[in-house]
């Protein structure tokens, strides 16, 4: 049962090019994110009790692999995937139409598909964080951070 591989809970939403995918596992470690044109794999460990997630997305239609990015944050791992053809919104995310217990709508991101009075500026911030997170190291490890945490330094006497 050691070696058991869980599926973590992952949240979506869409524009007319783009998905944002969010796969929710906290202190993830060694996390691997693969895009191909059909879809996305990833593999880490994290959570409170270390376990092994690992997830294959087969995607309704094809992606742009090339374009697509990740960052592993301290409670998530973001992506904003690009589509590879614009156009109407898909009317799934997955290939299959059996409806799976750990996807859900991402509804803070979630906008109609004929939504007029959307606030692209939140889209557009979004975008920016992601391209300069592109600078950073995105497989979870921490080997540059320093070992000694801020926590465990002693605190003065109260009077």
């Amino acid at each position: 049962m050691a070696d058991q591989k869980h599926i973590p809970a992952v949240i979506w939403a869409q524009r007319n090019d783009r998905l944002y995918v969010t796969i929710n596992v906290e202190d993830c470690k060694n996390a691997v994110v693969n895009f191909n044109e059909k879809g996305l794999s990833f593999s880490g460990k994290g959570g409170a009790e270390h376990l092994e997630y690992e997830l294959v997305l087969e995607f309704y239609k094809k992606i742009n692999p090339k374009e697509s990015k990740f960052a592993v944050l301290s409670r998530h791992i973001p992506m904003v995937i690009k589509k590879e053809d614009g156009g109407p919104y898909w009317p799934r995310l997955l290939t299959g139409t059996n409806k799976v217990h750990w996807l859900k709508t991402d509804f803070e991101k979630w906008r109609d598909e004929d939504d007029s009075d959307v606030d692209e500026r939140k889209d557009s911030e979004f975008e920016d964080m992601m391209s300069k997170m592109g600078q950073f190291d995105t497989s979870g490890s921490k080997d540059k951070l320093p070992e000694d945490d801020s926590d465990d330094e002693e605190l003065p006497d109260l009077e």
